[in-house]
Formats: structure tokens, C-alpha cells, sequence
């Protein structure tokens, strides 16, 4: 019997190629995504398609959140907030959601448990993100330690729960490289904050995408309105 893996799923380029890695090491995917009244609703339908994709749609939860929309403080989830179309920059955007991997990731814990799973797959990376704090490995380390803390499994067995960021220290373009060998379906896929069927071209996301594909001499399957220069 296959080791059960979740996969927190948004819909997004980089969870996608998670589930593409989780699949080649041979893992019985189970993915996780999560509703927040985001401005970019339309991940979560794309994160159905792909779990159908790998044939998991049976084992894909959906989890409404929506509460963290609620609380907003971020261009994601308060539409009042402006989604930066001007570049990258060396600083944390608009389009941080105070908390969000914090609560993602223990309700992934939350679900592993019940299913009987010990590992959790997340898309998260330090390389190219746009400075937010709960992408960096630190934080990823100080989670690890503290599901196993507070988890059955954690305190009764020697077998650790373990969260998995297999691409944490990658850029966006030697990631599109492994999707592509995987044969990632990244047409299913969807980066745009703006959430729009055509993708802006413009936001931080956008931009690190498109930029991605082109170095890695590849067109990216999804539709543009426009394209950053």
C-alpha cells in the first residue's frame, strides 16, 4: 500500500509541481485547498480540474476559510487593497495574507491525522516569492516542530509528521524545468492575482511566472491579456 502524501493544492504553478514531485516518488496523493474569499477565487476550480487530472478528485478536499477574508489586510482578500502591477520589489506586498501558510498548514496537519498520512507537500519557496515571511525555511522548521507538539502522532509515536518544500530553494524557472520533465499540466494551472480567465501579465506573480518559461526557452500554456516587459 502506497504512503499517503497531502498536498496543499491551490491551483497556483508551484503546488501543482508538488503534486507532480509527490506523484513520481510514488505517494497516494490527497489534496488540500482552501477557500478565503479570495480575490483569485478561481485557483480552487483550477485545483479540481488538476486533481482530476491525477485522478485523485475522489481524495481532494475543499475547505471554505473564508473567514480569513473576513479579517483582510491583504490585496487577496480586500478588494479595496490595490494589487501591484509595478514589479518586484524587496519588500512584502499588498498581496500578503497575515497568516495564511500558519492556518493552511495546520489544517493540512489536521487532515493528514485523519486520513493516516505523515507527510504534508507544500509549494512554498525563499527564492523567487515575493518577501513573504511565511515562505522562508525558518518558518517551515518552526511548523515542523510544532505539529509534532501538537498532533496524536507527534506525541505517541517515533515517526514524525513532516512537511516537505521540495521547492523552497529553487527559482521559479528551475521549477517550471522539473514541472516540465514531470509533465506537470501547468494549462490547468493559474498565477494571476487578479483571478481574471486572462491572466493580467503584470502582477509580481505574472511577472515571475512568464519570466520562469522564458528562461527556461518555454511558452507558457495559459492566456495572457498582456505581458510585462
Amino acid at each position: 500500500m502506497k504512503e499517503k502524501a497531502v498536498i496543499v493544492l491551490s491551483g497556483g504553478l508551484d503546488s501543482t509541481t508538488c503534486m507532480g514531485i509527490a506523484k513520481q516518488r510514488g505517494y497516494d496523493l490527497y489534496p488540500i485547498t482552501f477557500f478565503y474569499n479570495q480575490r483569485h477565487n478561481r485557483e480552487v476550480e483550477q485545483a479540481k480540474k488538476i486533481a482530476e487530472y491525477y485522478e485523485v478528485g475522489h481524495q481532494h478536499k475543499v475547505v471554505n476559510v473564508s473567514f480569513l477574508g473576513e479579517i483582510g489586510g491583504s490585496a487577496l482578500t480586500d478588494q479595496a487593497i490595490h494589487v501591484p502591477t509595478d514589479g518586484v520589489k524587496d519588500e512584502i506586498p499588498s498581496t500578503y495574507v497575515p497568516a495564511r501558510n500558519l492556518i493552511f498548514l495546520s489544517l493540512a496537519t489536521a487532515y493528514a491525522e485523519v486520513i493516516g498520512a505523515k507527510v504534508i507537500y507544500t509549494g512554498v519557496t525563499a527564492v523567487d516569492y515575493s518577501g513573504y515571511p511565511d515562505c522562508r525555511p525558518e518558518f517551515i522548521q518552526s511548523m515542523t516542530e510544532t505539529i509534532n507538539l501538537a498532533t496524536k502522532l507527534g506525541v505517541t509515536s517515533e515517526e514524525k509528521l513532516r512537511i516537505e518544500t521540495p521547492l523552497i530553494h529553487l527559482s521559479k524557472a528551475e521549477i517550471i524545468r522539473i514541472g516540465l520533465d514531470l509533465q506537470v499540466p501547468y494549462e490547468l494551472t493559474t498565477s494571476c492575482y487578479l483571478g481574471e480567465e486572462e491572466a493580467c501579465g503584470e502582477c509580481d506573480s505574472c511577472r515571475l511566472r512568464l519570466k520562469g518559461f522564458e528562461e527556461n526557452n518555454a511558452k507558457d500554456p495559459i492566456r495572457y491579456r498582456t505581458a510585462a516587459s
